[in-house]
């Protein structure tokens, strides 16, 4: 090898490890400004606020690591489910509900109908008797 081409080689890497050190203080100092504004830290938010790639985050492992690591604590702890028996109550208390809605909604419904056919009588009775009376009580279409 030339003289020339060793420093270009040296040339060449010590650029790659400038640009390498910059993207990693890039990425902390992105982690850094992610915790302080209280997001969730996750590789893709990572990327997104240092602008780097996926690729270059999982293939540092300090990195990596600590991305890992905070979004394993950011994570939310999930609410505890109600028991069953909360559950079944809830669920019993309402089917109750609803069944003596039902019963009442059916005891009105027939309470109309039979206010109805008892309107219906009235009027058929007070026709049969202004007909017995032979008083007009129909007007006749022509």
């Amino acid at each position: 090898m030339t003289d020339a081409h060793i420093k270009r080689t040296q040339a060449l890497t010590a650029a790659a490890k400038a640009k390498s050190q910059a993207k990693t203080q890039a990425a902390e100092q992105a982690i850094r400004r992610l915790i302080k504004r209280g997001e969730a830290i996750t590789f893709q938010a990572v990327q997104r606020e240092a602008g780097v790639s996926h690729a270059f985050l999982y293939n540092h492992p300090d990195l990596r690591g600590r991305i890992e690591r905070l979004r394993a604590q950011s994570r939310p702890i999930p609410a505890p489910t109600r028991p069953a028996d909360a559950e079944n109550t809830l669920v019993l208390a309402l089917t109750s509900q609803i069944t003596r809605l039902k019963q009442q909604h059916r005891q009105e419904v027939q309470a109309l109908r039979d206010a109805l056919e008892q309107a219906h009588g009235e009027n058929l009775d007070l026709r049969r008797e202004l007909d017995r009376r032979g008083l007009p009580g129909q007007v006749q279409a022509n």
